[in-house]
């Protein structure tokens, strides 16, 4: 089970080099039900979502580069790329600040994760995050996948 909530970022926080990274670059085999691809650095992923917006099943597969660059020919869409900052906000929550490129260069968001939903609910987020986007399917990835650019808030 996943749970998170995502937000746009008010700013970006200090000291960001300090931080561990991913750079990650994503394609969608199919958005509903979510099947998705990933490359994470040097490791491949395959991953089946189900539906919901805060919480959802999460299914998450190894896979070989062999197959990753096989199936990504099977996408459709744009592909995501974003480097992913790791900040620790406290023992058990972590900030993961997404950074896009590409196709959705100047999109910057934050996720966090949480055990369960009360702690998602009861989450007062630093003062660098911005608006909490957790509900609006424009900023899901899947979404953005076949949206190229940055979605506006209306």
């Amino acid at each position: 089970m996943e749970i998170e909530r995502k937000y746009l970022v008010r700013h970006l926080p200090q000291n960001l080099d300090a931080f561990a990274y991913h750079d990650i670059e994503q394609a969608y085999i199919w958005t509903d039900p979510v099947i998705r691809i990933r490359r994470q650095d040097d490791a491949y992923i395959l991953t089946c979502k189900g539906e919901g917006m805060l919480s959802r099943e999460e299914c998450n597969l190894p896979m070989s580069r062999t197959a990753y660059e096989a199936l990504l020919l099977k996408t459709e869409g744009a592909r995501i790329s974003k480097r992913r900052c790791l900040i620790p906000l406290s023992e058990k929550l972590t900030a993961e600040l997404d950074i896009f490129s590409g196709d959705h260069a100047g999109l910057v968001m934050v996720e966090v994760e949480f055990p369960d939903e009360e702690s998602a609910n009861s989450f007062i987020p630093p003062e660098w995050f911005g608006d909490d986007v957790t509900f609006d399917p424009c900023y899901h990835n899947s979404w953005l996948s076949t949206h190229p650019g940055v979605p506006k808030r209306t």
